[in-house]
Formats: C-alpha cells, sequence, structure tokens
C-alpha cells in the first residue's frame, strides 16, 4: 500500500481508503452486510496496510433507533477489539439536520447546521466511534452560501480547541466540485471530498488545481458509479429488496452502463489490465491532487483486490488522454430520493 498526505492535515492516509457506508445496511440504500464479515475486512484492510476509513453519523441511521449509528459503531468494535486506533485515520460527517442531500440553495445554515447540531453530532459520532478524538470532521452537504455565516466557523473551532476533532472537510454536494471554494479560502477547511471517477471528470477542470496550490487535501468518492464501474452488471442483473441502485441503475440506464462499460473493457483491458475496477481505481489514482479514495469493501477478496492496485501505480498519460472520451456527465440521484425530483444538481 502507498500512502499520501492529506493536505494540509499533515496526516499520512493509504490511497486506498476503506468506505463504510455499505457495512451499515443503511435502510433503503443498502442492504446484505454481515457485521462478522464486515469485522473481518476490516481488519484485512488494516493488515494489508490501510489507514483511512470513512463513515458518518447517518450511515444505517433509522427513525426506529434514532439514537444509534450502526456504522461508526461498527468501526468502534473494530478498533477496540483491535487495539489499532493509533494507527487508524477516522473520518466521519456530520448530517444536514433538515436531513436533505444535497444542501437546497437558499435554504440557510440555520436550517442545515445550526451550532448546536454540528456540537451534538460531533458527541454522538464520538460516543458511537468509541475515540477521543476524530482526525477528521466533514460536512455531509455543503451550499457556498454558508462560508457568509460566522456561527459555524466559531463553532468547529471551539471544537478543535477542546480537542475533539483534529481537522475539518467538506463532503461537496454531488456533482457539485467548486461549491466549496468560498469555504476552503477561510482557511477553516482541510479537505473536500467529491465525486471523481471516469465517468465523472470535472473536478480535474477547477477543484484539483485550486487543491494544489492551497494544500487542500481531495478524497475521493464513488470510485465505481455505484458499482457500474466495476464492469460486472449483465442485462440479467437483479438488486435485492432495498438496494438504491433499483432506482439507480433503471432498465434502461443499466443497458446504457453496461454498453459504456462494455466500451471501455473493448479498448483498455489487456494482459496488464485485467479488470474495470483496476482501472478504474488506478485512474483516480494517476492524479496527484488526490489524497485517497473511498471504496465499499464489505468482503475480505475485495478488500484484497482494491488494496493490490495501490502498488500498480497510475496510468499512462497515453491512456488517461483516451480515457476523456469515456465522460458521461449526468446525474442519476433525483430518482433514488423523490425529495431531489425536479432539480438539476449539476454544476
Amino acid at each position: 500500500m502507498k500512502y499520501r498526505t492529506l493536505g494540509k492535515t499533515g496526516l499520512k492516509v493509504s490511497e486506498i481508503g476503506f468506505g463504510a457506508w455499505q457495512i451499515a445496511n443503511d435502510p433503503g440504500f443498502w442492504t446484505g452486510a454481515n457485521p462478522n464479515e464486515s469485522l473481518k475486512s476490516l481488519a484485512k484492510y488494516v493488515d494489508l496496510g490501510g489507514n483511512f476509513i470513512d463513515t458518518a453519523w447517518a450511515y444505517g441511521y433509522s427513525d426506529t433507533e434514532p439514537n444509534r449509528h450502526p456504522s461508526e459503531e461498527l468501526i468502534g468494535k473494530f478498533l477496540k477489539e483491535s487495539g489499532s486506533r493509533d494507527k487508524i485515520v477516522i473520518a466521519t460527517k456530520i448530517p444536514p439536520k433538515n436531513w436533505l442531500w444535497p444542501a437546497r440553495k437558499g435554504v440557510g445554515i440555520e436550517d442545515v447546521f445550526p451550532d448546536g447540531h454540528i456540537e451534538k453530532c460531533v458527541d454522538d459520532s464520538l460516543k458511537s466511534l468509541g475515540v477521543d478524538y476524530i482526525d477528521l470532521m466533514q460536512f455531509h452537504v455543503w451550499q457556498d452560501e454558508f462560508s457568509e455565516d460566522d456561527g459555524w466557523k466559531e463553532t468547529i473551532q471551539k471544537i478543535s480547541k477542546q480537542g475533539k476533532v483534529k481537522n475539518w472537510g467538506i463532503s461537496v454536494n454531488d456533482y457539485q466540485p467548486t461549491n466549496c471554494i468560498k469555504a476552503l479560502d477561510t482557511g477553516l477547511i482541510s479537505t473536500v471530498m467529491c465525486i471523481f471517477n471516469v465517468f465523472h471528470q470535472k473536478p480535474i477542470e477547477k477543484l484539483f488545481s485550486y487543491a494544489i496550490e492551497n494544500n487542500i487535501g481531495i478524497i475521493a468518492r464513488v470510485p465505481l458509479d455505484e458499482g457500474g464501474l466495476a464492469g460486472t452488471f449483465t442485462n440479467e442483473t437483479i438488486f435485492s429488496e432495498g438496494d438504491f441502485r433499483s432506482r439507480y441503475f433503471t432498465q434502461e440506464r443499466l443497458k446504457e452502463v453496461i454498453r459504456r462499460t462494455d466500451d471501455l473493457k473493448k479498448e483498455f483491458l489487456n494482459d496488464d489490465i485485467e479488470t474495470l475496477t483496476e482501472i478504474s481505481l488506478r485512474y483516480i489514482l494517476s492524479h496527484d491532487a488526490v489524497s485517497t479514495l473511498v471504496v465499499g469493501m464489505r468482503k475480505v477478496e475485495h478488500v484484497e483486490k482494491n488494496v493490490s492496485f495501490s502498488d500498480k501505480g497510475g496510468l499512462s498519460p497515453a491512456v488517461l488522454e483516451k480515457l476523456k472520451k469515456h465522460v458521461w456527465e449526468r446525474n442519476f440521484y433525483p430518482d433514488v430520493d423523490p425529495a431531489m425530483k425536479n432539480t438539476n444538481f449539476l454544476e
């Protein structure tokens, strides 16, 4: 496993990060996770040199058990049983109080991240993770108009002085990679988590150059486009009940995904690059602005395969140039959540 510096945090993080949403059995989003298998996957990840685990207060949250945070709790169990807290960089996220992803224009920060809500969620996460401090706390949505408010700035500085959070970041809205620049200009935010993959290459245009110039750590999320860029879907693929991808990849969209991934396979797979997952992850790691990528890994075999790509390094300039023509800018998420209907969140 290779390591990179996470921007001005100074933290050395593994290039392949462990995405912990899928291990939570989040109602209406992910199903089928086995806690024991997830614990084994976490252990294997750390054994292979992985040290960056990304989770969220909201992962696995249910109205029926409002005081539980399943993903964070499972990670806390792993940390306690393995005694590996000092080896791990823990990143988690504060949910919007109005429970709307992504953040809407014109909705004030007082409805999304009021000061008391920020403090409560930090304390909740500390408890569910079973730790004394959090390495990186991220806002789970953002609108850059929030930057004009002083309340959140004072609150996060107070929390940091208390020793509860070491660094702060933003998990920027889907397909809006620069909807955070004003916040970065405050100097209080050290990292940005954004969607970045073969289909969505837009962060390269502005965000990455800003990040390099200002020492901002970039965390790439959705590296496999919710599984599409793994190249394993077929026209017979049926998602299990409760898996949000049954709404994300409708029948017609699934056909288009398969057509596009088949094109990628024909053009790029060879003796040196054997799977689409490999080219997808190595594509992201080819960009110096990226500190780490987070990928869901519920099974030990997935951990072993994904971690191995770090050692292979990035792709050649010639391959990167050819991949530019495979851009596919679109946003399927409004069909996942009815609250997002009739709204265009593409930047």
